[in-house]
């Protein structure tokens, strides 16, 4: 993969992040093999596009997104804002105070080529310069759940059954430090 730009999104953007919510989420949802819950579907898409508004609308606040740009198209995003609700009932508090990262989405044609490590590593720096120590994230995605296992070790807590019988969902809390850095090639 050529040079990746990884940036704030500006007002401009927002229309491409908004396909790119679109076209992400539902394919996660059908490679979940759960592409008909059309309402979770759009209540997700929805609630991504919000926090991009957030993010617009208030560029100094809590929130904070990055965009990554392949040849001026959208591949890829994360954040970091606050825990969500389900962090902090899940941990019955515990993680509250927590910055969580979360949308992590990179485009299906880019999965699996060390982007969402080039992510991972760009809200490490922005987290680090912001000097947060610690940070939390959350999946219930079997995919996802794998992948950040492989990365981060096993879940600090485990929602069993959260999604269904044998889904669970799993929470994480790392230190910035425990993020590798990786360059751009």
């Amino acid at each position: 993969m050529n040079k990746v730009e990884i940036r704030r999104p500006s007002v401009g953007d927002t229309g491409r992040l908004h396909q790119f919510f679109e076209l992400v989420i539902r394919d996660t949802f059908t490679k979940e093999g759960i592409g008909d819950q059309l309402s979770v579907i759009e209540h997700e898409i929805n609630t991504k596009k919000s926090l991009l508004k957030g993010c617009l609308n208030d560029p100094e606040g809590n929130r904070y997104l990055l965009a990554a740009f392949h040849e001026n198209s959208l591949v890829g995003t994360i954040h970091y804002g606050p825990a969500n609700a389900l962090i902090i009932e899940g941990t019955q508090g515990t993680l509250a105070d927590q910055v969580e990262v979360g949308s992590v989405y990179v485009h299906p044609e880019f999965q699996g080529q060390g982007l969402g490590s080039l992510l991972w590593s760009e809200i490490a720096r922005a987290l680090s310069s912001r000097n947060i120590k610690q940070f939390c994230f959350d999946s219930g995605y079997a995919t996802a759940m794998r992948l950040w296992k492989r990365k981060f070790g096993e879940p600090d807590y485990i929602l069993k059954d959260q999604w269904g019988p044998g889904k669970d969902h799993m929470i994480w809390s790392r230190k910035t430090g425990s993020v590798p850095i990786r360059f751009n090639p």
